[in-house]
């Protein structure tokens, strides 16, 4: 396998000449990095950390020195750990606990919790000279680990039980970045941004990592905001990386903010991930400024498994087809794969391919569990697939399957339809037990308007309208916002038990 990063490995300047690499890597705010300069910091950290002996955790902020830090990590071989800031006491306390980290990188200045203890800390230094790599005393050629090498320990999110370690080898990471470069025609003129967290696979992998493997830029906005996005589109970046929330944010703005339109307008490839975007914001999007967003879909523990080609037809309400290398397949309930594929049955997804994490960390249990005995990972996903391939993901197993008068239905489908009504701002549906038909269909909606919210009979209709009559709601139940997590996904296990 290549180096994970070719422009930073080899020649400390990453090029052939004695000529500094001066083309953009990184940009945070008004601090920035050349590929020079992150060749020189991340160089002398790596040069540091190489002997830790383990895996060193990332206080993962949305900073120039997380993406330094996990860069420098990756570079000497030793796993890293990112660690969401926002996290618990007791959740940090397990994750730490769990992974064993030799060491903490983190900002200058940055306050840690409790939960560290007499952790080891190391502030990363983004400034350092160009030519300290060697001054350091870091050798001039990086050497690169084995493909099974261990590269990051991303820890789910626990909505199950206590978060486990995914540990994702070096080519999951190199196989995942180069699939999506074929599926979206991503090369380093491209310049992305995004306000994604940088402890979760979306916004360190794919959107920091992803541009640094192909040579190109990233500008992330640390927080995200639509006026940011207008900025840097404007400024010519060429690519937008969000989560439905954020495309919600937008969709919302853009009647009142035709520069916002005229931005993403000018914007190679707008990406949407982490959860499914609704249909009725795809459709708002599209028709206020002409272009179409693309969808994929991943996990922790797979990276990416299917996306929307930059070449293919962008089909609102689907993740596009397996990217290349890997294998994807819907079973039924027990396990029979479904081999005619008619865009209604409903399957969990199995995938397999090099794009897979090795194991749980310490859970020789829940890793045996997560694969069939021929190497296909159980994701809990349930999807259809149409005919030519196009998988449109209906919900998870655990939470949005429903088994309703003999029926499977899946969530997501009915989410969507409601949401196209006028008067539901936000939707989550559910099942609850029913003496007659099993599972009954619940939809939780936040109203438009609170003062006037759409009555249960009406909604009733609209979804009958639009699916079919066995997947309308039987109960409606109305709430201020639904409970989120920080991907924007919702979490439905959070729903009042009522």
């Amino acid at each position: 396998m290549s180096s994970l990063f070719p422009g930073l490995t080899d020649d400390p300047t990453g090029t052939s000449t004695d000529t500094p690499d001066e083309r953009p890597a990184l940009r945070f705010g008004d601090r920035s990095l050349t590929y020079a300069e992150l060749a020189a910091s991340a160089g002398a950290l790596a040069h540091r950390i190489s002997g830790a002996g383990g895996p060193v955790a990332v206080w993962a902020t949305p900073t120039l020195e997380t993406a330094v830090g996990v860069v420098a990590a990756l570079l000497a071989g030793v796993p890293a750990v990112p660690l969401n800031p926002k996290s618990g006491e007791s959740e940090l306390g397990h994750i730490l606990k769990d992974s064993s980290p030799a060491l903490v990188l983190t900002a200058p200045g940055d306050q840690l919790p409790s939960a560290f203890g007499s952790l080891e800390r190391t502030d990363v230094d983004v400034d350092v000279n160009v030519d300290a790599r060697t001054s350091a005393g870091a050798p001039r050629t990086t050497y690169e680990p084995a493909p099974e090498t261990p590269a990051l320990i991303v820890y789910t999110s626990g909505t199950t039980g206590p978060p486990k370690g995914a540990v994702i080898p070096r080519r999951a990471v190199a196989a995942t970045l180069d699939a999506l470069a074929d599926a979206w025609q991503w090369t380093s003129e491209d310049v992305l941004v995004h306000g994604l967290p940088l402890f979760h696979v979306h916004g360190l992998i794919i959107g920091i990592l992803g541009p640094l493997r192909l040579g190109g830029s990233v500008r992330h906005l640390g927080r995200f905001g639509t006026q940011g996005v207008t900025r840097e589109l404007n400024d010519g970046a060429t690519m937008l990386f969000g989560v439905p929330t954020m495309y919600h944010r937008i969709a919302e703005a853009l009647p009142g903010d035709p520069e916002l339109a005229e931005a993403l307008g000018r914007a190679r490839l707008l990406v949407s991930g982490s959860a499914a975007l609704p249909v009725h914001d795809h459709e708002r999007i599209t028709a206020a400024t002409g272009r179409r967003i693309v969808e994929r879909y991943g996990m922790t523990e797979t990276l990416m498994n299917t996306s929307v080609r930059a070449d293919g037809e962008p089909r609102a309400g689907t993740v596009g087809v397996p990217l290349p290398g890997v294998e994807l397949r819907l079973v039924e309930e027990d396990g029979a794969p479904i081999t005619a594929y008619d865009g209604e049955t409903v399957g969990e997804i199995q995938v397999r391919g090099p794009n897979l994490f090795t194991e749980y960390l310490n859970r020789p249990d829940a890793t045996a569990a997560a694969f069939t005995a021929d190497g296909w990972f159980r994701t809990g996903d349930m999807a259809v697939r149409d005919p030519d391939g196009y998988v449109r993901i209906v919900g998870r197993k655990a939470t949005d399957l429903i088994k309703s008068g003999g029926y499977k239905i899946g969530a997501g489908e009915i989410e969507n339809a409601l949401l196209e009504h006028a008067g539901v701002r936000e939707a989550a549906v559910t099942g609850e037990p029913d003496a007659d038909l099993g599972e009954r269909v619940v939809a939780w909606i936040v109203p438009a308007d609170a003062q006037s919210p759409p009555d249960a009979d009406e909604l009733a209709n609209h979804v009958a309208g639009r699916l079919a009559p066995h997947k309308r709601p039987r109960v409606v139940r109305y709430l201020d916002a639904l409970p989120r997590n920080d991907m924007g996904k919702i979490m439905k296990r959070a729903l009042p038990s009522d």
